[in-house]
C-alpha cells in the first residue's frame, strides 16, 4: 500500500474509534499497529513496545506524578482555601474583585499543582458560588474558571512544560520560567476583561479588608506560597532537578497538611495515592501509545508527505512557522488532549524548528499556550468536561461564555509570537 493511502486509512480508522467513544490510547495504538501492518508488515511488533518503554522511562517524567500527588493533597487540605482568602482581602474590594481574586487565586493554585483540571476542582467549588451570588452569570463564572485555571500550564511547575520538553530535549527548567511571563500577561488581560464586565453589568464592590484582616491572612496563606519559591529557587540554584523539586513539593504539601494545618489524615493517603496513581496512569499510558504512533509516522515519512512543502518554505520564514506551529497546535488541542498533541506534533517540527533557528523554549512556551487554550476549547477540551463533572452543568451551558476568554488568550498568542521576550526576558535574566 502506498504511504498516502496509508495514512488515510489510519486517519479514518482513528478518527472512527474516537467516533465511538475509546479512550485515546486506544486511536493511537491501533494507529501505529495499522500504519505498521500496512507498510511495515516485516517490522517486528516488539520495537513499537520499545518506543512505548522508551517514551515513558526518562527520569524527568518521574516529576510528573509528584506534582499530581502534591496538589490531590492541597486539593484535600486548606491550602487552596487559605490562598484564595488571601487575594480576596487584598483585591476583593476593587471594581470586579470578585473575578480578579478567582483569575488570581487560579493562578496561585495553578503555581501550587501544576494541573489545571486540579486547579478547577479546587478552586471552581468554593468561587462559582460568590460569584453569582455578586450578580455574575452562571455562564461568565464558570467561563473564568475554566480558563484562569489554564494558566496552570504556563505558570510553573507546569506538567504540559515536563512533556515537551522530554519529547524536544528542551531545559525543562528553562521552560518553567520562561512560562511565568506570558502566564502573568494572560492573568493582567483577564483582570481588566473581568473589570470591564463589571463595570457594564454594575455590579457593587466588596467592603474593603482592614490592613489587619489582611495580615492576618498573609500569615495563614505565606506557608502556602512557599511551593513556587521550592520549585523555581530550588531548580536555578542548582539545589534541585526539575524531578527532585517535585518530590520536595510532595514533602512540604504533606508537612502543610499533615503536621501544621492537620487537614489530611494518614487514614486519607490510601485514597489520595489511588487517585494521583490513576491520573498518573492515564498520563503515561497517554504518553507511550503518544511515542510510539509519533515514531511510526516518522519512520512512515508521513510528516515530510503532508508537510515537507510547508514546513521547508516555512522554515525559511521564522514568523511564518511560528504562526504555522501555533494554528496547528491550536486546531489539535480543540479535538485531542493536549498531551498527545505535543507528543505527535513535537517530533514532526523539530527539524524545521532546528532549521529557523527558532529560540526551543521560546517555542516550547508558544506550543504550551496553545495546549492551555485547547484545554478549554470546544469541542474536545478536558478543562470543560470537568467542569461538566465537578458544576453538574449541561456541556453547551458550560462553554457558552468561554468565547471572550479564548480571544484574549489568541491575543496573547499574537503578542508572544512578536514579542518572544515575553518568554525569554526572565530565563536570559537567571543565566
Amino acid at each position: 500500500m502506498s504511504t498516502p493511502d496509508a495514512a488515510l486509512l489510519v486517519g479514518v480508522v482513528m478518527f472512527v474509534l474516537l467516533l465511538m467513544g475509546y479512550p485515546m490510547m486506544v486511536p493511537l495504538t491501533a494507529g501505529a499497529l495499522l500504519l505498521m501492518a500496512a507498510k511495515f508488515s516485516g517490522l517486528n511488533e516488539s520495537t513499537l513496545i520499545q518506543q512505548m518503554i522508551g517514551g515513558v522511562e526518562q527520569t524527568v517524567l518521574v516529576a510528573v506524578p509528584m506534582f499530581i500527588l502534591a496538589a490531590d493533597v492541597m486539593i484535600k487540605g486548606h491550602t487552596a482555601n487559605r490562598l484564595l482568602d488571601l487575594v480576596s482581602k487584598f483585591v476583593g474590594h476593587i471594581r470586579g474583585g470578585l473575578p480578579v481574586t478567582t483569575a488570581v487565586s487560579c493562578t496561585l493554585f495553578g503555581a501550587v499543582s501544576g494541573s489545571t483540571q486540579a486547579t478547577v476542582v479546587a478552586m471552581g467549588r468554593p468561587l462559582r458560588p460568590r460569584l453569582i451570588e455578586a450578580g455574575y452569570t452562571d455562564r461568565f463564572a464558570i467561563a473564568l474558571i475554566i480558563n484562569a485555571s489554564d494558566i496552570a500550564l504556563l505558570i510553573p511547575p507546569s506538567i504540559g512544560m515536563i512533556i515537551y520538553g522530554v519529547v524536544s530535549g528542551t531545559s525543562v527548567g528553562a521552560l518553567f520560567i520562561a512560562g511565568i511571563g506570558p502566564g502573568l500577561l494572560i492573568l493582567a488581560l483577564f483582570a481588566i476583561y473581568c473589570y470591564g464586565i463589571s463595570v457594564w453589568k454594575g455590579i457593587p464592590v466588596l467592603p474593603k479588608a482592614s490592613w489587619q484582616e489582611r495580615m492576618v491572612a498573609l500569615k495563614r496563606a505565606s506557608l502556602a506560597t512557599g511551593f513556587p519559591v521550592i520549585i523555581i529557587g530550588g531548580i536555578y540554584t542548582g539545589t534541585f532537578s526539575p524531578t527532585e523539586a517535585a518530590s520536595m513539593s510532595v514533602a512540604y504539601a504533606l508537612f502543610l497538611e499533615m503536621v501544621l494545618y492537620r487537614q489530611v489524615r494518614p487514614s486519607q493517603l490510601p485514597e489520595i495515592a489511588l487517585s494521583t496513581g490513576m491520573i498518573t496512569a492515564v498520563v503515561f499510558i497517554l504518553v507511550a501509545a503518544g511515542m510510539a504512533f509519533s515514531w511510526m509516522i516518522s519512520f512512515a515519512q508521513i510528516p515530510s508527505l503532508l508537510l515537507g512543502d510547508m514546513l521547508a518554505e516555512a522554515s525559511q520564514h521564522p514568523y511564518q512557522l511560528l504562526i504555522l506551529i501555533a494554528v496547528a497546535y491550536f486546531v489539535g488541542c480543540m479535538f485531542v488532549d493536549p498531551i498527545v498533541v505535543i507528543l505527535v506534533l513535537t517530533p514532526i517540527f523539530s527539524p524545521a524548528i532546528a532549521s529557523a533557528g527558532l529560540d526551543p523554549v521560546h517555542v516550547g512556551t508558544l506550543v504550551v499556550l496553545q495546549a492551555a487554550i485547547g484545554s478549554a476549547t470546544p469541542p474536545f477540551g478536558c478543562d470543560i468536561f470537568t467542569a461538566v463533572a465537578i458544576f453538574r452543568r449541561p456541556y453547551l451551558e458550560v462553554i457558552r461564555g468561554t468565547p471572550p476568554f479564548v480571544l484574549i488568550l489568541l491575543f496573547s498568542t499574537a503578542l508572544l509570537i512578536m514579542f518572544p521576550q515575553i518568554a525569554l526576558f526572565l530565563p536570559e535574566l537567571m543565566r
